[in-house]
């Protein structure tokens, strides 16, 4: 595996990423189904800012989890989470009327051997998570037309196009390990979904400007299909793909990891989860599902298709590894390079 890494981080190694599409997508419609069952059929934990809840906070440091919900329980909320805070005890339960509320509080109260005052209460309403959720749709279809024009206006629509359904990709299988793993989704979490959103895009478009100028040249008269010039100029794009994922992963890692399980970071928990499993899912779709959409899409435009079919006439096998052809324009449309005038001479 060592060597494998550094033929890896050398440039040596040259995978075929488009040439494997079809790998790529089964793999991404398989993760796409199993997460929308979970939407479906597990569904959403939604946190008490969405579907409103009372929140009772209280100082006990001697007792444990079980018997503060067992004693919620024997009190008469029904729906009880039980969180540790560096404050002590966040008990979150369905909405209670205020009868219900007081005699809760005298059940805790006495229970732990705290007055009642210090049993603090603070109920939340639905609404206010209705109206979190509204926002969080409206910027996400703002973020997403802002996405197209960007992309149309820099780059082309089919660019755009390959980019937006990375961005849905992600965003399905990110809210399907939250429907299966059962974490709380709370307005952390959507921010961290508007995070993630950034970040594949980051990446789809670096992969995406290389493309394009190693694509710019193509003509009549060129060495290389458009899949083979795209694959080549992802896998130049490659390490830094990688080395961006690792280096921004590890905090995201150590706060959902280490933070969680040591300090009980509650609130960073719902940030991290998302921002981890987006960051990987975001790396993968910008090289395995919007590149090879895009290939897709650029291919069936006639002038791609004759030189495609001028180079297969020529014996020419369409995949990456049959030219390894250097980034740049002049490159992929067959002239030499300063490189090999220079051996020439």
């Amino acid at each position: 595996m060592s060597g494998i890494a550094r033929r890896l981080y050398r440039g040596e190694i040259d995978v075929d990423f488009v040439g494997r599409k079809k790998l790529w997508y089964g793999l991404s419609a398989v993760l796409l189904a199993i997460s929308i069952a979970g939407l479906v059929f597990q569904g959403l934990n939604l946190g008490v800012e969405f579907k409103g809840g009372s929140v009772f906070s209280f100082k006990a440091p001697t007792t444990s989890i079980q018997e503060v919900r067992s004693t919620f329980g024997d009190a008469g909320a029904h729906q009880v989470i039980v969180q540790t805070t560096n404050n002590g005890w966040w008990v979150t339960t369905e909405s209670l009327p205020a009868e219900e509320v007081t005699s809760v509080q005298k059940t805790v109260a006495q229970k732990f051997g705290l007055p009642q005052n210090q049993v603090n209460l603070q109920v939340i309403g639905a609404s206010w998570g209705g109206q979190v959720a509204d926002k969080a749709v409206t910027g996400l279809i703002v973020f997403m037309l802002a996405i197209i024009l960007y992309l149309t206006l820099a780059f082309e629509w089919k660019m755009a196009l390959a980019a937006v359904v990375a961005l849905l990709h992600d965003l399905v299988i990110t809210a399907g390990v939250y429907a299966w793993s059962g974490f709380e989704v709370t307005p952390a979490t959507l921010l961290g979904f508007l995070t993630i959103l950034g970040y594949s895009l980051y990446d789809a478009v670096v992969v995406f400007d290389m493309i394009k100028e190693v694509t710019a040249k193509l003509g009549t008269t060129s060495k290389v299909t458009y899949t083979q010039a795209a694959n080549n100029a992802l896998n130049h794009t490659l390490i830094r793909s990688l080395n961006t994922t690792l280096v921004a992963i590890l905090p995201v890692a150590a706060i959902l990891f280490i933070g969680t399980t040591l300090f009980g970071a509650g609130t960073l928990k719902d940030l991290s989860l998302a921002l981890f499993v987006g960051m990987l899912v975001g790396t993968y779709s910008s090289l395995c599902v919007a590149t090879p959409l895009l290939v897709t899409l650029k291919e069936r435009e006639s002038r791609y298709q004759a030189l495609a079919r001028r180079l297969a006439s020529q014996g020419t096998k369409g995949t990456a590894k049959s030219v390894r052809q250097p980034v740049t324009a002049g490159a992929a449309n067959g002239s030499p390079s300063d490189g090999e005038k220079r051996k020439k001479k």
